[in-house]
């Protein structure tokens, strides 16, 4: 049986993958497709774009070829943005209306 064949990587194939660890000879670890891929040259956190170099059974190996900034992912918790979290007191001020009349409008159709 080929050793290729079991992977789901080939070599020469280009993935964007985050390094989820170190290992003990300090390559960083990546998952593809649960495959697990040591990067030389990186650090746990980064995000970048590979090329598989190496396939065995179990584990390949992978260069980098860049460095990617990570694509911010959006909370399904959050409630402002970090672009409104940073505006000025006054920025904030500009985009309200302030009425005195709060509420007098649903007490008028009753």
């Amino acid at each position: 049986m080929n050793e290729q064949q079991s992977a789901p990587v080939r070599v020469g194939e280009e993935y964007e993958v985050s390094i989820e660890a170190v290992g003990g000879k300090g390559d960083g670890i990546a998952k593809v497709k649960g495959f697990v891929l040591f990067v030389p040259g990186v650090k746990k956190g980064d995000y970048v774009k590979v090329r598989i170099t190496k396939v065995l059974q179990n584990v390949g190996f992978a260069e980098v070829i860049q460095k990617l900034e990570r694509l911010r992912k959006e909370s399904k918790f959050e409630t402002v943005s970090k672009e409104e979290l940073e505006k000025t007191e006054e920025e904030q001020q500009d985009e309200y209306e302030d009425t005195e009349d709060f509420g007098d409008d649903l007490n008028k159709e009753r």
